[in-house]
């Protein structure tokens, strides 16, 4: 690309060099002339261009710092994010042992309960067995009675039924 452009800024001297066919050549006052436009443009130009490059150094520079900073600030989220991990991983490993020992817990207070329950069918239904029998055997006691009662086999009078009384009380 230098020799491009040193070729391009030295084609008009060359171009424009050569005398009109007379022999003679004003190759130096013409090389002053370019010498002395070049300064010129290179005094006018110099600074802007300068500062335009400066400039442009600066903007990538920013950007580059720019880019960092965002990289380290996404480094910094990736980092606690992890560590957010991590504490939500202890949390659900400690979650899981309260679960699992609340369960064990409630296991052994549901198989007490149900034990309880056991107990108190059982002890009702021993109740009601006594009861039913107590009554089995009041019936069967009334219906024989009633039927010595009521045959005339056995007639006792109101003396011996007192006597019979005083000798089951005393």
């Amino acid at each position: 690309m230098n020799i491009k452009f040193i070729l391009l800024l030295a084609a008009p001297m060359f171009a424009f060099g050569a005398g009109s066919g007379s022999g003679e050549y004003d190759i130096i006052p013409r090389v002053i002339n370019f010498v002395i436009f070049f300064s010129i443009l290179y005094y006018l130009i110099a600074k802007p261009v300068k500062a335009a490059y400066h400039g442009r150094i600066n903007a990538i520079a920013n950007r580059l710092n720019a880019i960092q900073e965002k990289l380290k600030a996404s480094n910094a989220k990736k980092e606690e994010a992890a560590k957010k991990v991590e504490n939500a991983k202890v949390i659900a490993n400690d979650l899981t042992q309260a679960i699992k020992k609340e369960i064990e817990i409630m296991l052994v207070k549901i198989e007490k309960d149900t034990q309880n329950e056991i107990a108190i069918l059982e002890k009702s239904y021993e109740e009601q067995k006594d009861f039913e029998e107590r009554k089995l055997v009041r019936a069967v006691v009334s219906e024989v009675l009633d039927e010595l009662f009521a045959s005339d086999a056995m007639k006792i009078d109101q003396n011996e039924l007192i006597n019979l009384i005083m000798k089951k009380v005393s």
